[in-house]
């Protein structure tokens, strides 16, 4: 079991994010509690995936096709960070 850590931004972010986006990310946060980053991979619909570039060592996961989940994980502490919740833009 791990610890989902969000800042203040994200919960006023998700807050004010479409109702669909927040119901996502609510499932979101239950089966990164539950399983971490594993248990997300296995769910197509959210596309888990490692960051390259200026992100290495954060992890994207997809809420829909616009809405995003940066998070990284501290597996020594079983903590999951989540650093921003935002619409992607193309």
């Amino acid at each position: 079991m791990r610890r989902i850590f969000e800042t203040k931004a994200v919960r006023k972010v998700v807050g004010r994010a479409p109702r669909q986006v927040r119901v996502r990310y609510e499932a979101w946060k239950r089966i990164a509690e539950q399983s971490g980053p594993r248990g997300l991979r296995l769910i197509q619909g959210f596309r888990d995936e490692a960051l390259r570039g200026e992100w290495k060592g954060f992890r994207s996961s997809r809420l829909n096709l616009q809405w995003r989940v940066i998070y990284r994980v501290c597996e020594a502490e079983l903590e999951v960070h989540v650093v921003e919740v935002n619409p992607h833009e193309y």
